[in-house]
This record gives structure tokens, sequence and C-alpha cells, in this order.
């Protein structure tokens, strides 16, 4: 072969090379990149979050999700809000006062997780602490962003708690249960499988311990919620649902096989035990994610009269500058379809 040849087959190789990088490329280079943040840390109920990374749900759909953990309901709103995360899982009650604060940031929320939200007092028997009325007279541990917290005057209107009889502590979320467990309050606010597992793990018997859902006792809201950034979902419509779609798989595969898909969450929580957060998947499924509201009509969706009562009630114990109404809450446009999201 002569010299002009080589040169001239060499650059074919070269050309044909090129060309085959630019229209096969890898699907890790075709992904559409997601910041996604959580409420919490990575215990038991962010399990149908993390499953979809390690079956690869989220890349089938052509996306590349990163997920990062936060330190509290009020931390995803404000991340998502600033932009610096597209999606997040936060408290609706939160987002429904953040957005009458805000009213030009019309965050929405998208996928209702928590159809019966996880809000608790969490006391103790031995403590004098057994129904609402008991927390009269008593110490309540209570972090000042908690999201359940902030339910607590509706919980006190809804079953005639003297307010001003109880001594409310602002402590932090790592002494929560601490504190309770060693009996510096009588009782605290927190989500029921948090705060329930918590304080098993830390030595205080089952059957001294006693969790009031504040749903089961007169405050009608729901709970937890994925919410997305509106630049990000005005530009980016297809690339929610996809997520959505991915993250309802992730979800259905968590219900039906708890005990593999905990394993997503172990693998990133070097101090995490299997058979405590599983047991706090397992209460989270049974509580909150699958109820009789979400049999009945599929995951993801809420029944819009139902969350304008819930703003109504929020509004007993709130004064609203610039009220929200449910439509201006929630968008059902980026569900996957009824029929995928059937519960069964």
């Amino acid at each position: 072969m002569t010299a002009l040849k080589r040169l001239r087959f060499g650059t074919g190789l070269i050309v044909a090379a090129a060309a085959a990088a630019l229209f096969s490329g890898s699907p890790a280079d075709a992904q559409t990149k997601v910041r996604f943040t959580l409420d919490w840390r990575f215990e038991g109920p962010a399990a149908p979050f993390l499953v979809p990374i390690d079956k690869g749900y989220y890349k089938t759909e052509g996306l590349d999700v990163t997920i990062d953990t936060a330190g509290g309901s009020l931390e995803p709103l404000n991340r998502v809000a600033a932009g610096t995360y597209d999606m997040g899982f936060g408290d609706i009650n939160s987002l429904i006062k953040f957005r009458d604060a805000n009213p030009n940031v019309p965050i929405k929320a998208i996928f209702m997780v928590y159809n019966k939200p996880a809000f608790s007092i969490v006391g103790r028997k031995s403590r004098g602490v057994m129904k609402p009325k008991d927390l009269e007279g008593k110490k309540l541990g209570a972090p000042a962003p908690d999201g359940a917290f902030a339910q607590w005057r509706i919980f006190t209107q809804a079953n005639g708690i003297d307010a001003s009889k109880v001594q409310i502590e602002n402590v932090g979320f790592p002494v929560r249960e601490p504190m309770l467990a060693a009996g510096q309050v009588d009782a605290i606010t927190g989500f029921s499988f948090s705060s329930f597992i918590n304080l098993k793990d830390r030595g205080v018997p089952a059957d001294d311990i006693v969790v009031m859902l504040m749903a089961d006792h007169g405050v009608n809201l729901y709970g937890n919620t994925i919410i997305v950034n509106p630049k990000f979902a005005a530009d980016n419509p297809e690339t929610v649902r996809k997520f959505l779609r991915a993250f309802l798989r992730g979800v259905k595969d968590t219900v039906r096989d708890p005990a593999t898909a905990v394993d997503s969450v172990i693998k990133r929580n070097d101090v995490a035990k299997k058979p405590v957060e599983l047991e706090r998947l397992r209460m989270a499924i049974r509580d909150n994610i699958v109820t009789p509201e979400v049999r009945a009509n599929g995951f993801g969706a809420v029944d819009m009269g139902k969350l304008e009562k819930s703003i109504d009630q929020i509004a007993l114990t709130y004064t609203f500058k610039n009220r929200p109404k449910a439509a201006d809450i929630f968008d059902a446009s980026f569900l996957p379809s009824a029929a995928d999201r059937k519960a069964n």
C-alpha cells in the first residue's frame, strides 16, 4: 500500500469512528440529569426512590438521577424553590404555607407518596402519656422545623387540649428520641416510623411507647409528596413524567418486596441496620403509603375536595395572606395513567 493510500485509509477509519461515536453514543451520554432531594436521611422509607436507581428504571427512561438527603421537611422546599434541585420530596402542608408566603414561586406537588401523613405525637406510658389530653401538664420535645410539630395547633384544637398547659421544649432532631428515652421529656413530635423505631432501638420497650398518629386524631391532612421546580417542569415536562413512571415502578417493587427493597437503603447508609430499617419501611407502607384511598384510587393521586378541606383546616390555626386553592398546590397532569397507578 502506498503512503497516499495508507493516509486515505487511516483518515477513513478516523471519520468512521467519529461518526459511530456521534450516532451510537452510550445511553449515559443521552441521559437527562435530574437532581432530587429527599427530606431526611437514607432510612427505610426512602427505598421507593432508591430502588429505581439500583434496578435501572430511571436509566431506562433516559434519566441520570442523583438523590441527596436533607435535614427536615422545609429544606426540600427551599432547595427546589431556589432551583438547586429540580425535584424533591416534602410535606404538602408546608408547601401550602410556602405558597401562601411566596405566591410568585409556583412550586407544585405532583405525586402524593404519604397518602396518610406520618405526623405523630409519640409518648411513653411510663411518663403518663397514653392519649392526647394526657399531654396537659407534660413536657413536649419538638424540633422547631419539624413537619409534625407544624400541625401541633391543629392537633390541640381537634382534641380539646389546653396548649397553655403543655411545656414545649425546642429540641434538635438528633436528641429528640434520646431525650424521651432518658425521660427528659414526656413526649415528642415526629414521624411515626422514625420516632417509634428509634426509641425501640435505644432500648425503650415497645409496650411503653404510645404512637398517636395525628391523622387518627382529627388532623385530616395529606402527607409527603413529590414536588417540582416550576421552571424545570415547564422546560422538561416529559422528563418529569419519565421520573414519575420510574418512581412508580420503584414504589410497587417496594410494596411487593420490602425486604429486598430496603437493601437499596442499607448500601447507602453505613450505620443502618437492616432489621431496623425494614421495620421502619413496613410501618410506612402500612400506615402511610398503601391506605384505603390508595387501594381505591391508585398511587400518586389526591382527592382535590379533601385537599381543599385540608387547606381549610390549616386556616383554623394559620392566617393566610394569599390563600392558595387545591389546584394551585397539586398538578395531576404528570401522573402515569390510572391503570398503571393501580395498587393491586
